[in-house]
């Protein structure tokens, strides 16, 4: 039987069935682990909305950064879906990089999108997003909705906290990213709810060169602390 996220957190879920929970979660987190181990060596991230199709020139714009980052010997990593994250995976195999897709079991179904060379459907959100910061390098966050912005501040607080280093976070899109941007300087920065600096974990802009040469001095700086 298969456990899903909403299962687990049930109010009436029978507490004597988490030892068998807890099995299912270590198996699906064992298994991401054996599938992406040793795979690649430097990977992004690369989130954004299942919602745009190919007509949609945001996904032409992430079709090219996927791209970009592939010739850059960089694997692209996406939630598998359609969309922007389709769009980020047909540009790394346009160019013959290696495009992975980490999906997620949905009620409405979503299917994985066919420009995938290494694949996996999780149960677990936390056990995907644990994947993701795992193997990649860095996050690349398109526009999107709930759950970009899910993996958008779930990555921020990673990085405040320092349990990852040199980790960047680059919004592509500052037409759709601006607003939050100003927010969190005025509402977050301003108030006292961040420290000064903190505005800085994030970089916003539409610029692909900039996106790939920041996260490139970054994956080295990586691997000489």
């Amino acid at each position: 039987m298969k456990m899903t996220d909403k299962e687990l957190l049930a109010a009436l879920a029978d507490p004597a069935e988490d030892p068998v929970r807890m099995q299912r979660i270590s198996a699906e987190i064992d298994a991401g682990f054996r599938l992406l181990s040793g795979r690649f060596g430097k990977a992004v991230a690369v989130f954004g909305s299942a919602r745009p199709g190919p007509e949609d020139p945001r996904y032409t714009a992430a079709r090219e950064l996927g791209a970009r980052f592939a010739r850059a010997g960089f694997a692209v990593i996406t939630g598998g879906g359609p969309g922007l994250m389709e769009a980020a995976n047909r540009g790394a195999t346009d160019t013959g990089g290696l495009s992975v897709g980490l999906g997620i079991e949905l009620p409405r179904e979503q299917t994985l999108n066919p420009y995938l060379d290494v694949s996996m459907t999780f149960r677990y959100f936390f056990a995907r997003k644990l994947m993701f910061v795992r193997y990649a390098s860095a996050f690349v966050v398109l526009p999107g909705g709930f759950g970009t912005l899910d993996e958008l501040f779930e990555a921020l607080t990673l990085v405040q906290t320092g349990k990852i280093h040199e980790f960047p976070v680059v919004l592509i899109g500052p037409g759709h990213w601006g607003g939050l941007m100003v927010w969190i300087r005025e509402h977050l920065q301003e108030e006292g709810f961040i420290a000064p600096d903190d505005i800085h974990l994030l970089r916003c802009t539409d610029d692909i060169d900039e996106a790939v040469e920041l996260i490139q001095h970054c994956h080295l700086r990586q691997h000489t602390l």
